[in-house]
């Protein structure tokens, strides 16, 4: 145990952020840097090193949690790393942008403030790049087989890694122009600056993966022949089908999907443009979806000058506190959650529906027109003399994805069956009903944490190591079929 008394003598102290009128004018990430060091080794020892430690089965990759706390506290950064890095390939990724499932089922949480797993987490890794604790893991030997990992998110780069260190060489394909999937082009630079996926890219190229950039297989290489040159296949490819809004007036200018928007604010930070081709700047943004996704809308749009932010939610505001009866500890609740975007300004308006978009002559959106709405069965009913409109010169849809890519023929290609939920199916080993071929992250489970994709990448390689070579000494996997840790 850390500290046996930490959790009586200090109290819950979170990474200080920059102020709002500095950040905003730029987009470096909004932690203020070094702030978290001087006190997370205080933070880490309220950790109870529980008997039956709930942290480990509220996150998904099993993070040893208790273990890296005590490390923390006592200043062993290289044992603290070691610990983290036995369950987490990229927890620079996590420690930033994971919602911190961890934390809710803190068992400290049940009556104080939880421990800052999140904050400690990225002291740690931030602590060991910093000291030179993370190294290529060269295989000692190869095993003469070859994987083709389609796909560059978390999902598919955990998989390359794990792949790539069990022996066998493994080449990455993305269809964008860099490495890093949604981590490069649909988180913003605010919430995770790009150098820490470079970073990782480096170290996995030393390991020995390859990285194929602007290549995307069902179109400019067809599943079949993906398949003849290599001896498996893992699909990481996430789910990329946006959740659309068939209202009149979509078709509008202005009117956009959020993955439409955000990557070209992250193409202008990677210097492909001096400004993006979508811009906020001097218009009224609203943003409809009120999840992470709809946050990073708000955040991107109050740095290019919008004139305003609304951001819309069809379901009613959450609570503050934990309902105890209907999401109890150790369970995810969903609660009323204030991100720095939001800190940064803008309203936000709950349980109201986009009803349609009016625009100009020239076909320009410029008004929203929603209803207010009660929900009965589960089902929104608008409210009758609730009727409204309001300005809206740029729109971003951010309501969620419903399934894997479609268009490009990869299912139809490789012969892929589909569950009950439109995702490609597969059984324990990750494997699809096509011998050989492997599925990881959203595209076999469905829209979820990057905690989830990272855990489900370590499995899929696992299942695929057992494939070629009969056994595999990874890390035992989290089942496909297993849901009690689905956030």
């Amino acid at each position: 145990m850390a500290d046996p008394k930490g959790f009586l003598n200090h109290g819950r102290e979170v990474a200080a952020t920059r102020p709002v009128a500095e950040r905003v004018k730029d987009w470096n990430e909004v932690y203020v840097p070094g702030s978290l060091l001087p006190i997370i080794s205080k933070q880490a020892g309220r950790c109870m090193d529980c008997g039956i430690p709930f942290c480990h089965n509220g996150c998904p990759l099993g993070n040893l949690i208790p273990e890296w706390n005590d490390y923390a506290y006592r200043g062993d950064w290289s044992a603290a790393s070691e610990r983290l890095h036995a369950t987490n390939n990229f927890p620079e990724f996590t420690g930033r942008l994971c919602p911190a499932p961890c934390e809710s089922a803190c068992v400290l949480g049940i009556n104080q403030p939880p421990v800052t797993i999140k904050n400690v987490e990225v002291s740690i890794i931030d602590k060991a790049w910093e000291t030179g604790d993370v190294a290529p893991r060269i295989p000692e030997r190869l095993s003469g087989k070859t994987v083709a990992v389609v796909g560059s998110g978390p999902a598919g780069l955990a998989a390359a890694q794990q792949l790539t260190r069990a022996g066998h060489t493994v080449a990455v394909y993305e269809r964008a122009d860099r490495i890093g999937g949604l981590l490069r082009y649909g988180i913003p630079e605010f919430k995770m600056e790009k150098r820490h996926i470079n970073r990782r890219i480096e170290q996995m190229r030393a390991e020995g993966t390859k990285f194929r950039t602007g290549v995307e297989i069902g179109r400019d290489l067809p599943a079949a022949a993906l398949r003849k040159r290599y001896d498996a296949v893992v699909l990481a490819v996430g789910a990329t089908t946006a959740r659309d809004l068939p209202v009149p007036g979509r078709e509008l200018k202005g009117v956009h999907q959020a993955m439409e928007y955000l990557p070209l604010a992250n193409k202008v930070q990677e210097g492909d443009y001096v400004a993006p081709p979508v811009t906020a700047e001097g218009k009224h943004v609203v943003v409809i979806g009120g999840g992470d996704t709809g946050a990073d809308c708000v955040g991107t749009a109050h740095r290019q000058g919008a004139a305003s932010v609304t951001q819309l939610e069809i379901m009613p505001r959450p609570g503050e506190d934990r309902d105890a009866l209907t999401q109890p500890w150790p369970t995810f609740p969903m609660l009323y959650k204030v991100t720095s975007a939001h800190e940064e300004g803008g309203e936000r308006v709950y349980s109201v529906s986009t009803t349609h978009f009016e625009g100009d002559e020239d076909g320009n959106v410029q008004w929203l027109h929603l209803t207010e709405v009660e929900f009965t069965d589960g089902k929104p009913t608008p409210r009758p003399g609730t009727e409204r409109r309001i300005p809206a010169q740029l729109v971003t849809l951010a309501m969620g994805f419903t399934g894997t890519d479609r268009d490009n023929g990869l299912v139809e290609q490789f012969g892929l069956e589909l569950d009950a939920r439109g995702n490609i199916a597969r059984d324990a080993d990750y494997q699809t009903s096509v011998p050989g071929v492997f599925v990881a992250g959203d595209a076999g489970r469905g829209q979820s944490l990057i905690v989830w994709a990272i855990a489900e990448g370590r499995s899929a390689a696992r299942g695929c190591d057992r494939h070629l070579t009969g056994a595999s000494d990874l890390p035992a996997p989290i089942r496909p079929t297993d849901r009690s840790l689905t956030v």
